[in-house]
Formats: C-alpha cells, sequence, structure tokens
C-alpha cells in the first residue's frame, strides 16, 4: 500500500537541486506541487502550510538549510530563519540541528564538497523517516482491535512525513496485516486537516473513511464501536505528556471516560526530553481568519474577538501508549521514553 503522491522531495538540477511539496492548503479537490528554489522559500512554505506535520516539516527545514547552503547564504541566518517559522513542532529544531552538526564537521572542506554532503543528508532525513514510519506501524499494528473502528484527529498521514504516516501508518500496518477495521475521522477545525487530508489519503488506500465534526467524538467513544484512538504528536515532553493538534486533549479525555484506549504514534525525534512536562511546550497562536472564515467565506461577526492555538497539551495519564519506530513506551514515562530514546542515533536535541 503506497501513498499517490509524494510528501516533499529533492529534485536534482543544474544548481545542485531544489524542493518540491505537495501544497496541502488546496487538497483535496487540487493537487497542486510547489516548488522552493531558496531557503526563504521553504521557510515560508512552513510558515504558510503549504507543508504541515512535525515529521514532514523536519524533513523540510534539512532540505531548507541544504538550499541556504546552495544559495551560499549566512547559515546561521539560514537556521534561524527556518526556526522561527513554527514554534511547537521539535522535529523542526531537530531538523536544522542535525544539519548544523553536519556543517560543523565538514569545516575545511571545500565549498562543492560541503554542498554535496549537506544535500546528501537531507535527502538521508527524507529516506528515514519513510523507513522509520513504517517501523512505528509495525509496532502499532498489533495494539489495534480487529473488528472494530479506529478514531483519529487531525492528519499524521503520508501527507504529515515524507511517507506513509505515524497514526495513520499504524492503521495502514493493521490493514496490511488483515484487520478489517474502518476509521472514524474527524474534522480537526479550523484548518479541517482531518477533513481535507485524511479523509482523502485514507479514500485513495481504499479503506473504509468516515468523516465526524470534531464535537461528535463522544458520542462515538460512548457507543462502543471505536477499538481504540491513535493519533500522532508534534511535541513529546520527558514526562509523557503530548502536545498534538487542538482537540486531542478533548478526544483524550472522552477515550480515559469510556475506556477506549488512546494511542500515540511518533519518532523518537518529536522527543523533547529536555522539557520535564508539557506545561514547557510552546503553543503556536495562528490567524483569527482561520476561525472567523471558512475557506475565504466569513461565518462569524465582524471584529469578534478571537482565540486560535493551533495545539494543546494532552496529560501523560491520559496516554495508554507512545509509539516510536523502537517499540511501544507506556507508564512511567520518564523511563520508557528515555530508554526508546537511547536506541537511537537521531536524539532530539
Amino acid at each position: 500500500m503506497e501513498k499517490m503522491v509524494e510528501t516533499i522531495e529533492w529534485i536534482e538540477d543544474d544548481a545542485g537541486g531544489h524542493v518540491v511539496m505537495i501544497d496541502q492548503r488546496v487538497l483535496p479537490h487540487q493537487q497542486v506541487f510547489v516548488e522552493c528554489r531558496t531557503y526563504e522559500e521553504v521557510a515560508d512554505a512552513i510558515q504558510t502550510m503549504v507543508i504541515r506535520g512535525a515529521p514532514a516539516i523536519g524533513v523540510a527545514a534539512a532540505m531548507g538549510v541544504a538550499l541556504g547552503v546552495q544559495q551560499g547564504a549566512d547559515f546561521d541566518t539560514v537556521c534561524k530563519t527556518l526556526a522561527a517559522t513554527r514554534p511547537t513542532a521539535v522535529n523542526l529544531f531537530w531538523g536544522i540541528e542535525r544539519m548544523r552538526r553536519l556543517m560543523a564537521g565538514l569545516q575545511g572542506r571545500s565549498s562543492e564538497e560541503i554542498l554535496r554532503e549537506m544535500i546528501a543528508e537531507a535527502k538521508q532525513v527524507r529516506v528515514e523517516d519513510i523507513a522509520l514510519c513504517r517501523a512505528i506501524g509495525t509496532h502499532g499494528a498489533p495494539l489495534v482491535p480487529d473488528g472494530k473502528t479506529v478514531l483519529t484527529h487531525c492528519n499524521a498521514g503520508a501527507l504529515a512525513t515524507a511517507g506513509y504516516g505515524t497514526a495513520l501508518g499504524v492503521i495502514r500496518a493493521a490493514v496490511e496485516a488483515g484487520k478489517k477495521i474502518d476509521v472514524f475521522a474527524d474534522e480537526t477545525r479550523p484548518f479541517l486537516q482531518g477533513a481535507r487530508l485524511t479523509a482523502w489519503e485514507l479514500q485513495q488506500d481504499g479503506i473504509p473513511t468516515t468523516l465526524i465534526t470534531d464535537n461528535m467524538a463522544g458520542h462515538f467513544l460512548r457507543s462502543g464501536r471505536i477499538g481504540c484512538v491513535v493519533v500522532g504528536a508534534d511535541r513529546i515532553a520527558a514526562n509523557g505528556d503530548v502536545a498534538n493538534k487542538i482537540g486531542t486533549y478533548s478526544v483524550a479525555v472522552l477515550a480515559k471516560e469510556n475506556d477506549v484506549p488512546f494511542y500515540v504514534a511518533a519518532p523518537v525525534s518529536t522527543f523533547d526530553l529536555t522539557l520535564e512536562s508539557g506545561d514547557q511546550i510552546p503553543i503556536e497562536q495562528r490567524p483569527a481568519t482561520e476561525v472567523t472564515h471558512v475557506f475565504g467565506v466569513p461565518v462569524a461577526p465582524e471584529n469578534i474577538a478571537v482565540q486560535n492555538p493551533a495545539f494543546d497539551v494532552t496529560p501523560a495519564r491520559y496516554v495508554t501508549a507512545i509509539i516510536c519506530e523502537h517499540g511501544v513506551a507506556r507508564a512511567p514515562y520518564q523511563e520508557s521514553l528515555a530508554a526508546l530514546a537511547s536506541k537511537t542515533s537521531r536524539a532530539t536535541v
């Protein structure tokens, strides 16, 4: 089972290369690809959500740094510009720091060799991301009950990664293992990632999917139909608190109330073990127009006050398990997350 489109790619050209990514703002009705030939264009694509999803942002950041080196731009300026785009997804900073470490090790080399190595590293980040998503799926599939419905919130699929997906990777792997499951996808207001992206991805794969509004989740969790909830993450603190798309916390509380397992699927690069708890995770505030307008059409009174946090934090007590490429972490997360992180060379900075 493969995704139909590439989320992000490095395309070779006479200058060395450029980045191509699918424009996720116009899916599912249009498939438009955006070409980025400068690091500034990659930064803008991240900021404006042409590309979104923590792992995909990490890949984009690495490729953006490579483009900056190709441009001959000041390296620190490149890294700072990309880091300023979105504050919550730690994969962004992980991707930048990975490229910083490589650059530090290349001092004294020719400019041609430095560029070649930086491009190779950025491409490797993408390759690794696809492989680790498949590993997450392998570890997560046994947790999905056969013959039941899986609820997911936002989009943690191929579009949110370099390919295959984290939460949707678990779902895809369960289907590939022969389990008879279907999916309920929350619409995920206000940006509608569930309605526009998750529903579209799963429909392309032929996985039975039902779209529900966000405020229907409690009704269906109480019904007994849903066997588990699987979501992605943008940052996971050392104690197991999870930052994910706004609305995730509500789903987790409802799942706990109804004895439905709540699973988080994310790579080790999403772990931020430097933070003791989710209280320290920065929460991005998005433009008010995302709430007051739907596809450019106003749906609220003019000049109404708006709050639009893009993420919320789910306390670890609501998380049944966290699935990463090295296995499954359970409480106490302070110990289990550290143990899984120690198995990878892709440690979070």
